[in-house]
Order: C-alpha cells, then structure tokens, then sequence
C-alpha cells in the first residue's frame, strides 16, 4: 500500500524552530561576510578622501574621511593620475590590453583543446593525462622564465599574455560544457559537411557559451590583479608594467615618505587612491557577472 504524502499539495508548510535557528545562523555568517568584505573597502575609500598627515595619526578604521575643514581631500587623486608621468593611466591601459588578449588567446586555446579530447583520438587519454598531471605539478618560476626567455618573449607584451592566457582547469571546464551538448547535433552538422573548425565555433561554442563564459571571467579576473608576471618578464620596461605592479611599486616607495625632510602627505595618499581606482571596474562588473557566474557554473552538475 502506498505511503500518503506527509503534505498536500496546496498547504503551507511553516518552517520548524531547527530551519528557523539554521536560518538565522547562516544570515548572521553572510553578514560577517559581507562585513569583512566592506569594511576594508570603505577604510580604504575614506583614507584616499583624507588628509595624509592626519591619517597617519588616526587609529583604527576610517568610518568618515579625517580632514582640517571635514570636506574631502581629492589631492590624492590628483597626485595618483599624474604619478610619475602619468604612469597609471598608461598602465590601466596595458592592463586592459592584457585582459583582453589573455581572454581572446584563451579562449581560442581553451576551445580547441577540449575539442581534440572530445572528438576522442586514439591518443586522447594520454592528453587527459598529462592535463590532469598539470593540475598537480608545475616546472616552477625558473623553468618557465627560462621557456620564455628562449622564445624571445622577456620584455615583450606576449610574455604578460601567453604563459598564463589558460590553465588545465578551464581546458577541463569547457570539455564538460561541450559534453552536454547532444551527439545529434554534432552528427547532422557533419552530414550538412561542416568542418571541425565550424563545429568548434559554430556549433558547440554558441552552445556551451555559459560554461565557456565563466572561464572568461575568471581569466579576465586573474589577469586583472596580475603583476608577478610583469615582475618577471618586464621588470625594466616600466612603460609595459601592469596597475597591480605600480600599486606594488607605489606602497614600496611610500614606505620611507615618514623619514623624509619634509615629505609630501598627498603623496601618502596614492597608495590608497590606486587601490580605489584599480579595483573599481571590478566592482562594477561583478554584479552583471555575477548572474552568468551562478548559471555556467552549474551547468556540469545538471543531468538530463
């Protein structure tokens, strides 16, 4: 005799004290969250709107900028665009340069080496092995740097777009979103004569977009706060240097603006000011990326 449903269809079902208690725990550990995340932000905000030599007498975090007249100081940002010859915005547009070279070269090399494990050659496994030992074990800085170096790519752009435009992980990524694509379609692609590279690019990418799309993301992420690349590669060109790179640069030389003469507390400011300016497009873009983050990454857990 069958078992009658513990609830009708229709009826309201209040949560019990256990789901109300968890509920309340896992608003107050999103909250914390949500606070850690902010709090440094807005410390960092409100010092770049401050008086430097106040500043550095402040304890504790900023909740409002700390000026003579209570108004905001924008002389910190002012110095930061004009830092060293305008070297942030140069180097704002090499980091976009970057970004979008990594995401276009990666995705190109993310697509067709998932295809050629896809298509299951003969030697596909030994492929899905040495990706996979990838994952795993790496040659190291010196090994890589001395690759680079023998290619003639040191103290070119390719050299902060091509080491690190894909990792094994995305290769892996966009093989399980070509896998959920049905066989039929590949199949009569084929019988209307389509090639592999109208397959990979016409048929299985425009498909498997929401995957592939977060493996873009996630590359444009890393290229954004790379620098140790440049460190690397481009250590002299400083005309070739990435934002991170200056904010590296720029916290290094504000370390001894304390012992100087008579030191320039607007230049105090920059390291907060760059900060603020290299991390806002990311703030403004995670939240249109967010919806396609969610959707992509659940698609290799959905099974028809």
């Amino acid at each position: 005799m069958a078992r009658k449903p513990k609830y009708k269809e229709g009826m309201v079902v209040h949560p019990s004290l256990g789901e109300r208690v968890a509920d309340v725990i896992i608003g107050i550990i999103l909250l914390a969250c949500m606070a850690l995340a902010i709090i440094p932000m807005w410390h960092t905000l409100m010092a770049s709107l401050s008086d430097g030599n106040l500043l550095l007498a402040h304890n504790g975090v900023l909740w409002k900028w700390v000026t003579a007249d209570g108004k905001p100081n924008w002389d910190g940002y002012i110095k930061t665009l004009s830092y060293d010859d305008m070297a942030i915005i140069k180097s704002y547009a090499y980091t976009i340069l970057y970004v979008v070279g990594n995401v276009l070269v990666g995705l190109v090399l993310n697509v067709i080496a998932a295809y050629v494990i896809y298509r299951k050659p003969k030697a596909s496994g030994i492929m899905m092995l040495f990706i996979i030992i990838s994952l795993m074990f790496n040659g190291g800085t010196v090994p890589t740097y001395m690759v680079i170096r023998n290619l003639g790519m040191t103290g070119t752009v390719w050299s902060m777009i091509l080491p690190d435009c894909t990792n094994a992980m995305f290769i892996i990524l966009t093989l399980n979103a070509f896998k959920q694509v049905p066989k039929s379609t590949i199949e009569a692609a084929e019988l209307d004569g389509a090639g592999h590279f109208t397959i990979m690019f016409r048929i299985l990418l425009p498909q498997a977009m929401g995957l592939v799309t977060v493996t873009m993301i996630n590359t444009a992420i890393i290229s954004w706060n790379a620098w140790f690349n440049a460190m690397l590669y481009v250590p002299s060109d400083k005309n070739l240097w990435p934002l991170q790179l200056w904010i590296k640069q720029i916290v290094a030389d504000n370390a001894t603006l304390t012992t100087a003469t008579s030191p320039d507390w607007n230049r105090y400011l920059v390291s907060y000011c760059v900060i603020i300016i290299a991390t806002l497009p990311v703030l403004i873009a995670m939240p249109f990326a967010q919806k396609q983050l969610q959707k992509g990454s659940l698609m290799g857990a959905v099974k028809e």
